[in-house]
């Protein structure tokens, strides 16, 4: 964890960033500061759609107390099954200073919370460490989860390093086709395997306590898409390949059409049971040893 001093300093460094934004691989290179909007729609500020207490997570992220979140608006992705799509793509929110969501943060953990968690945190790396950082001045101890969709880029990556705890990435895909079609990102497989990489290097695997809640380390999410198990297999192929028996992976089996999936071929239904058990099968074929699965 970095001291209040170090904080501040990437703090000053994330937020000089934002002149010329490289926060996620799509590089936009636009001034935020001055105005300007990339790809995602965010300015240089925070819009955050919700601050709750939520207890839909992982059992080491939401334990029995719960994870406090924070869904920021704004995606750099355009996910065309997005189910948050009002606040991804449409910038439901209301904006918030660094100091305002310093203040709820505190409240989450007043609250009991076991950590902070910002979903789809990428757009807005240099406002999470600003409200961190706030937080922190006052007293704030509680981990802090990145809860990202993994197209993140290394510079981004280098600014948390020291900020984030725990790392929520997920893997979505492992083809160009497939990543191009539903997201709109033919380069996510690439950049998506250097960042988690990259977190792992930072934080490792998941740890935790004995109350089994997660202090530190890396929980990959993968959703399995309706009629594309073969993707799930190279994804799982990959990371048992890569990190091994033991990596923490959540098989996620919710899909349903929304966005712009509605009524579209290949998107247009939920997935199948058999379809879901067959990734677990495949899970348990490869010996992956630390697997959460989803009553579907």
């Amino acid at each position: 964890m970095l001291t209040l001093r170090e904080l501040r300093i990437r703090y000053e460094e994330a937020h000089e960033s934002l002149h010329s934004c490289r926060l996620c691989p799509r590089y936009c290179g636009v001034d935020r500061l001055a105005g300007e909007l990339g790809f995602c729609g965010a300015n240089g500020g925070a819009r955050v759609a919700a601050v709750s207490v939520h207890h839909g997570e992982e059992p080491p992220i939401s334990g029995a107390r719960g994870s406090g979140t924070v869904f920021f608006s704004h995606c750099n992705m355009a996910c065309l099954f997005c189910q948050n799509y009002p606040i991804s793509r449409m910038g439901a929110g209301k904006p918030l200073t660094d100091e305002e969501l310093g203040m709820r943060l505190l409240r989450l953990e007043g609250k009991g919370a076991h950590n902070v968690n910002f979903v789809t945190p990428t757009p807005h790396v240099p406002r999470l460490i600003g409200a961190v950082l706030s937080a922190r001045e006052k007293g704030f101890t509680l981990p802090v989860v990145y809860n990202t969709s993994g197209y993140d880029s290394l510079e981004t990556l280098a600014l948390l390093a020291g900020v984030v705890d725990i790392y929520l990435p997920d893997m979505k895909y492992r083809t160009a086709e497939i990543a191009a079609e539903a997201s709109g990102t033919p380069d996510y497989a690439g950049h998506n395997a250097r960042a988690i990489e990259e977190m792992m290097r930072q934080a490792g695997p998941l740890s935790a306590g004995e109350d089994g809640i997660a202090r530190r380390g890396v929980l990959i999410r993968h959703l399995v898409l309706p009629g594309k198990v073969e993707e799930t297999r190279r994804v799982l192929a990959y990371l048992r390949e890569t990190f091994g028996a033991d990596c923490h992976l959540s098989l996620m089996g919710q899909y349903f059409p929304a966005h712009r999936a509605v009524g579209l071929p290949g998107f247009d239904r939920k997935l199948a049971r058999r379809e879901y058990e067959e990734a677990i099968r495949e899970a348990k074929r490869l010996d992956l040893n630390n697997v959460y699965i989803q009553e579907i």
